[in-house]
């Protein structure tokens, strides 16, 4: 997920079959009759909220709806009239109860639990920058042909991406979008490779392509940067590689500009939307959307959020653009009866709920269609923060993992990439594994230009290593208790799902 916070999640809910062949309003009319008990907080006192207000897709129906909005308060910052989904501020504290009751409205709620001018705070996983010691250590220890810092890369030997990089590096007619924090254009691993025209601020919910938009606002957004160059950093004798360093990458920023980083529904609709109508194939979301870890369905304003997000990423599929995302840190089964979730809201005040996560989503890793990702370390074996589930992960790849420790010039286990200002560090999550099967879908996506995302997941998955489940306990951090329980066999298992992503079988 994005940044190493940990992934947020359950209570029972109303069962909602999400499909694919679905309409893109799939959520029942019944939904608009929610239980007024809301777990979601309300001000008394009505401040500034954002909502997402989604509709049935025909032209009267929308109109009305805009009308209906301005009528309890609403003001109207964006409208994605193909998918049916309006973003909305109000002050109004009736404003979703109302919405809910006109006809045509779907699903409508609060995208947020804090007041548009304020938000709450968010732990963010400490990058270790690449020291100059460091950096001439991995320099001196370069091998002909790599990059020059390279050597401290084990990822991109354990996928085979070195070699597949000499058969081939992917096609610049394939762009990866990056959902993120913003990427920093300007470093020199990234400025090769980068699309400004497929690159724009999504925050606010409504698309900004001014030039430049899409960068962080300061070093301390550092996410996306990294993820970036773990994509397709360029192989140009400076720096590190990328898994696919032939390909093109965008970005797409939808992280709160504060201290936060939050990732709004409204944003990632934006964002999603955004990729599918400028051609971009794959998109990387290593990240979940805020500020609930688990959108449970029998909660109006998380069944909205569900509702939106899922509108706008199969908007995206169906234009033919593949979602790969980050399976979560937080060590969760996904496919477990009861998690507990003690870290939702986290704009706000979060309090300690159990959740079902078959009706409690992770949002967008577990909508239909998206390729839920998890992490290993060097070693291969899943690593100790991993989310997992089977019928719930699809592929795994390399993300990091401080107990698993390689053989490299700085023996650090977590994942080497591009930071902005030029720099280059350290970071270990699931949102390091991601983009590594985001790189790989991408060079498949080279090798089979009219490839469909429903084709490109197919593929990711039949040239997948799968390590099988341990033999063993599984300990990931070594305390000597066992952390997580595998379920499956060598074809398909919690774990890996169908296996470790392999970049050379891809070009070959």
């Amino acid at each position: 997920m994005a940044h190493l916070r940990s992934r947020r999640r359950l209570a029972p809910a109303v069962p909602v079959v999400l499909s694919l062949t679905a309409s893109l309003g799939f959520l029942p009319a019944a939904a608009s009759a929610a239980p007024a008990g809301s777990t979601t907080a309300r001000a008394a006192d009505g401040p500034a909220l954002a909502y997402v207000v989604n509709t049935r897709t025909d032209h009267r129906t929308i109109e009305s709806v805009r009308r209906e909005i301005g009528r309890n308060g609403g003001t109207i910052v964006a409208s994605y009239d193909r998918i049916g989904v309006i973003v909305a501020h109000s002050a109004n504290p009736d404003f979703a109860p109302r919405l809910r009751a006109v006809r045509g409205v779907r699903s409508a709620g609060a995208t947020r639990t804090a007041p548009l001018s304020a938000a709450g705070t968010t732990d963010e996983g400490a990058v270790q920058v690449l020291s100059a010691a460091q950096a001439a250590k991995a320099a001196k220890g370069a091998a002909p042909g790599q990059e020059p810092l390279e050597a401290d890369q084990w990822d991109l030997r354990a996928i085979g991406a070195d070699k597949a990089a000499r058969i081939d590096p992917g096609s610049r007619s394939v762009t990866v979008g990056v959902i993120d924090t913003g990427v920093d254009d300007t470093h020199p691993d990234i400025a090769p490779n980068f699309s400004t025209s497929q690159s724009a601020n999504c925050v606010s919910g409504k698309a900004d392509t001014t030039y430049g938009a899409w960068r962080p606002v300061d070093a301390d957004h550092y996410h996306g940067t990294h993820v970036a160059g773990e994509i397709a950093a360029a192989r140009n004798g400076v720096g590190v590689a990328g898994v696919a360093p032939g390909v093109k990458v965008a970005s797409i920023t939808v992280a709160q500009p504060d201290a936060t980083s939050l990732f709004y529904p409204e944003s990632v609709v934006c964002a999603f939307v955004f990729a599918a109508d400028h051609g971009i194939e794959i998109t990387n979301n290593s990240y979940y959307v805020d500020p609930w870890l688990y959108n449970c369905m029998d909660d109006p304003d998380q069944r909205a959020i569900v509702d939106a997000v899922n509108r706008a990423q199969v908007y995206a599929q169906r234009k033919g653009t593949l979602n790969v995302a980050s399976a979560g840190n937080s060590n969760d089964d996904l496919d477990a009866d009861a998690l507990v979730d003690e870290s939702s809201p986290d704009d706000s005040t979060p309090a300690t709920r159990t959740v079902d996560p078959h009706e409690c989503y992770d949002v967008p890793t577990q909508l239909p269609g998206v390729v839920t990702v998890s992490s290993v370390g060097v070693k291969g074996a899943k690593a100790y923060y991993s989310s997992y589930g089977k019928g719930v992960v699809d592929v795994a790849a390399p993300g990091g993992d401080k107990f698993q420790i390689p053989d490299t010039p700085s023996a650090n286990g977590r994942i080497l990439s591009t930071l902005p200002n030029d720099q280059y560090g350290f970071l270990q999550g699931t949102s390091m594994a991601s983009p590594h099967v985001a790189a790989v879908a991408a060079l498949l996506k080279s090798a089979h230009p009219h490839a469909t995302p429903a084709r490109l997941q197919a593929l990711l998955k039949a040239q997948a290593d799968n390590p099988g489940c341990p033999a063993g306990p599984y300990d990931g951090d070594g305390d000597g208790v066992v952390d997580a329980t595998c379920v499956g066999g060598k074809r398909v298992n919690g774990f890996y799902g169908y296996g470790v992503v392999n970049a050379l079988r891809a070009v070959r």
